[in-house]
């Protein structure tokens, strides 16, 4: 096959027909040449607001490839790579026991599905609940505000990233192609092809949960195990090797290989490592608020055009400040949702979620500060507590509930008394307040020297009826627990994976990172007899 790039369709007339002629035209072929077409990446073109077009790269089969490519001299025609995943090869090494993973969020998911895949039978244990009760749990919290610790928006099955935009695009290199096969193994359970080639693929909250449920069964049926409502409470660790777990403070269980997957808001977990002593460091992670406008504001300004024909526009921001300080959106979510992500009893976070189609009309994203060791100090555990404590001043602030402000009286540092014909979309209540006394002075000072720059990049974002809300603090894990080149921790058999151990940043990244430690298991152990 080959490869043939930069084939332009104006957004209004982007069919497949149109796709295959353009094809034809850029190759100057007739249509029966073109025996295959398949579609490697789609993404948008709004630099001229006048002429916005789809750009396409895609792979196609021709009867007379070699003629072709001999004729056509460019460097948009090529032959096309071979872009596919392979697993290691196997130890020698028989299991002493089967894999245990803690955690079902992208990390510990993916590395069960691909160690279920390849004859590991591994026990995945998850603190909070499967998703079909995750998801009552959660509603019951919005309209309540009655916490379950153990399974809300940061725990249970499928991790935070299942109440999210569920966004897939990354920056990592991927020359082994695993970023490849998570997005295979997620359309194999459900997920919208189009992920496989769109610019910046998303899945959205409400098809990520049956994607969830699908993978579930097919690790079960490749005799991989769940235990829900389960909880690391221990290690047993004998010169300086796992020998076994302690489950909800009083089941044993013998393991000799555990995959943290813990995620970012494990705080009891890491607190417990640090008691045997296990290499962790602190690292620097961001803090602010989340910021909502009608989604029409944002594809006007990023189109020039109101149109209902193109996705919810989003948009990515950064500016630094003069003191040096980094300001960024992060977890854009078109067509999307406030809600209250919170996950301790008298502790406050919020963040943001999408369904697949966009379609709630207001388009939210944190609006973060950079903080570092100078912010928060040299403790291991420092920012961990940084991070608590403005969560807890948050929540007794406003009572438990999702602070809100107008950003003209954020500017003034006013309370906001009505919100008028203004509508938040949230998931959860809220209160109206001052959003200045949530965060400290640095922050606060950091979101308002960005905000005019934004408003350079985004017209209307610094709009006086825009919505602020508080706070945004889990932006990634405050800890990185150490592993060497082989993923393993200080202690032998502890393999730390995932968002929550530092070593990635979002679905993609966690998964990713899931499939490289279930590489690491496989290198040293030959999987069960396949009839055993």
């Amino acid at each position: 096959m080959l490869r043939l790039r930069q084939i332009k369709l104006s957004y209004k007339t982007d069919t497949l027909d149109n796709l295959y002629e353009k094809i034809c035209k850029k190759l100057k072929l007739t249509k029966d040449k073109l025996l295959d077409v398949k579609i490697i990446k789609k993404s948008i073109d709004a630099r001229d607001k006048n002429n916005i077009l789809y750009v396409y790269e895609v792979d196609i089969l021709l009867k007379n490839e070699k003629e072709v490519l001999k004729k056509y001299k460019s460097t948009d025609l090529f032959v096309a790579p071979i872009e596919k995943y392979n697993f290691v090869s196997f130890g020698n090494k028989e299991l002493p026991s089967r894999p245990v993973i803690i955690g079902s969020g992208p990390a510990g998911l993916f590395c069960a599905y691909l160690l279920a895949e390849q004859g590991y039978r591994p026990l995945i244990i998850e603190r909070g609940e499967k998703i079909e009760e995750r998801i009552k749990s959660v509603e019951k919290f919005w309209k309540s505000n009655i916490l379950n610790e153990n399974s809300n928006i940061q725990f249970g099955e499928g991790g935070a990233g299942t109440f999210s935009d569920g966004k897939l695009n990354t920056l990592v290199k991927d020359k082994f192609n695993r970023g490849k096969k998570v997005f295979e193994i997620f359309v194999e359970n459900g997920a919208p092809k189009e992920i496989l080639y769109i610019n910046k693929p998303h899945i959205g909250t409400d098809i990520l949960r049956k994607v969830i449920i699908n993978m579930r069964n097919k690790i079960i049926s490749l005799k991989g195990e769940f235990l829900y409502n389960t909880t690391l409470t221990d290690l047993d660790i004998k010169d300086n090797k796992l020998c076994g777990i302690k489950l909800n403070n009083k089941d044993y269980l013998k393991c000799d290989n555990l995959i943290l997957a813990i995620g970012h808001s494990a705080r009891d977990t890491f607190y417990m490592l640090r008691k045997h002593n296990i290499s962790m460091e602190a690292k620097a992670f961001a803090v602010g608020l989340r910021i909502e406008h009608p989604q029409e504001i944002i594809n006007t300004s990023q189109y020039g055009i109101s149109t209902n024909i193109l996705p919810p526009a989003s948009y990515k921001l950064t500016y630094t400040t003069k003191a040096n300080r980094g300001v960024y959106s992060f977890c854009m979510c078109p067509g999307g949702y406030v809600i209250n992500a919170s996950s301790e009893k008298k502790a406050l976070v919020i963040n943001g979620m999408s369904n697949h189609q966009r379609d709630s009309k207001k388009a939210n994203s944190a609006i973060v500060v950079t903080v570092n060791k100078n912010d928060f100090g040299t403790d291991i555990f420092s920012g961990l507590e940084w991070q608590r404590n403005i969560e807890r001043t948050a929540y007794k602030l406003a009572n438990g509930l999702v602070p809100i402000q107008k950003y003209s009286d954020f500017l003034q540092n006013v309370p906001t008394t009505s919100l008028a014909s203004l509508k938040p979309k949230l998931k959860g209540n809220y209160t109206l307040a001052n959003l200045n006394n949530y965060l400290p002075d640095f922050i606060i000072a950091s979101i308002k020297e960005a905000m005019p720059h934004f408003a350079t990049k985004i017209k209307h974002f610094d709009n006086p009826d825009t919505l602020l809300y508080g706070v945004e603090t889990r932006t990634s894990s405050p800890i990185r627990i150490i592993r060497d080149n082989q993923g393993v921790a200080s202690v032998l058999g502890i393999y730390p994976c995932g968002e929550g151990a530092g070593y990635a940043g979002g679905i993609t990244t966690a998964a990713i990172d899931g499939i490289k430690t279930a590489e690491n298991i496989a290198k040293k152990y030959k999987p069960y007899p396949k009839n055993d």
